[in-house]
């Protein structure tokens, strides 16, 4: 029995996409995980050098909600990156309560010699399989599947 008799008309077609995205999503996580390691960072130290970089300094919530990490865990990825010289945390002037991360003069070295070539190496990876028309199509729509998504939580 085939799952839209059972289902609904359409979820094959969307049990299909969903497993192919999660598939796509994880290889290409995979790969630039790779890559992200060969600068001596973790995917999420990345992350934390790489928000701070292009949006400045920022509280630890913030970075929290904006990479999806508890509190727990980017205080072990703050630490990490502190211990290396690449971050810093102080008070925060308006909130004793709360601590601003910026990144050091080293940090925004590492961010300006690694993002570059990072994101050459995530071009690369896409553009050998999708042409500009097809990426752009691939954004428009995932871009629209996110929002839609977004609201049903």
């Amino acid at each position: 029995m085939k799952t839209t008799e059972k289902y609904g008309k359409n979820a094959d077609l969307a049990l299909s996409m969903w497993v192919k995205l999660a598939r796509a999503t994880d290889t290409l996580a995979s790969i630039t995980a790779k890559d992200i390691d060969s600068y001596g960072l973790t995917v999420p130290q990345f992350g934390v050098i790489e928000s701070l970089g292009h949006l400045g300094p920022m509280k630890i919530g913030e970075m929290c909600s904006k990479k999806l990490m508890s509190g727990g865990n980017i205080t072990v990825v703050v630490d990490n990156l502190e211990k290396q010289g690449l971050v810093e945390r102080t008070k925060d002037e308006t909130d004793r309560r709360a601590y601003v991360l910026r990144l050091t003069a080293k940090g925004n070295e590492k961010f300006k010699e690694m993002f570059p070539k990072h994101a050459m190496f995530v071009e690369n990876i896409i553009s050998s399989t999708l042409t500009e028309v097809e990426l752009n199509q691939l954004s428009v729509l995932l871009k629209k599947l996110g929002l839609a998504l977004k609201q049903k939580l």
